[in-house]
């Protein structure tokens, strides 16, 4: 026997369906949807279409945004000699609040992870290959301290070391298996400034 009538199910079910959400945060999202004024509602989901709709990828660096090349990209004062290897746009985001990196980055979308059965042509690696045929100094590669993310900089490592650009490993500081998004500035900071060359 079913507790709630199918609407509120379903909407339980689809809310239990998003990482990181379990059977109660999504049974208490639900109340909370259902008690809220219905302009918010249109609103709560207009944003989720509309975002739906509406990110894609930047054309230069592969963040999320919904515009054809992001902001950081379009912005000249930054040093777009100096690329920041990243796994996601989470990753991104937590290196822009330390204020300190000024170059730009590359969104790998993924980590290589032979168990997952994900390849290096499933993350953003050919297209980064393809930015380093333009005048780059230095590739720092940021992917997380897991088995993944370390796998994916010795690949791209030993795919850039050949062209004589620098390539660079954030510094310990960022635990191993943790992910970068959940990392305070200042360790972050400090992994920045303490990379070493691989």
């Amino acid at each position: 026997m079913d507790l709630y009538s199918s609407q509120i199910s379903r909407l339980i079910a689809e809310l239990a369906d998003l990482p990181g959400i379990g059977a109660k945060t999504a049974q208490r999202l639900a109340f909370h949807i259902l008690n809220m004024p219905e302009e918010k509602v249109k609103a709560l989901s207009d944003a989720i279409v509309d975002a739906k709709h509406n990110v894609r990828y930047c054309k230069e660096c592969f963040t999320l945004t919904d515009e054809e090349v992001c902001p950081i990209c379009r912005d000249q004062s930054r040093n777009h000699k100096v690329i920041m290897v990243v796994e996601n746009t989470r990753d991104q985001v937590a290196y822009e609040k330390t204020q300190k990196y000024e170059g730009v980055y590359h969104v790998l979308h993924g980590a290589i992870s032979p168990m997952l059965g994900i390849g290096p042509n499933d993350i953003k690696l050919k297209e980064l290959l393809k930015r380093l045929q333009q005048d780059v100094d230095e590739v720092i590669i940021a992917t997380n301290s897991s088995l993944e993310g370390e796998t994916t900089a010795m690949y791209i490592s030993k795919l850039i070391k050949p062209t004589g650009i620098k390539v660079t490993r954030i510094a310990s500081g960022v635990p191993v298996g943790g992910d970068l998004e959940y990392i305070d500035e200042v360790t972050l900071l400090r992994a920045l400034e303490g990379r070493t060359e691989l």
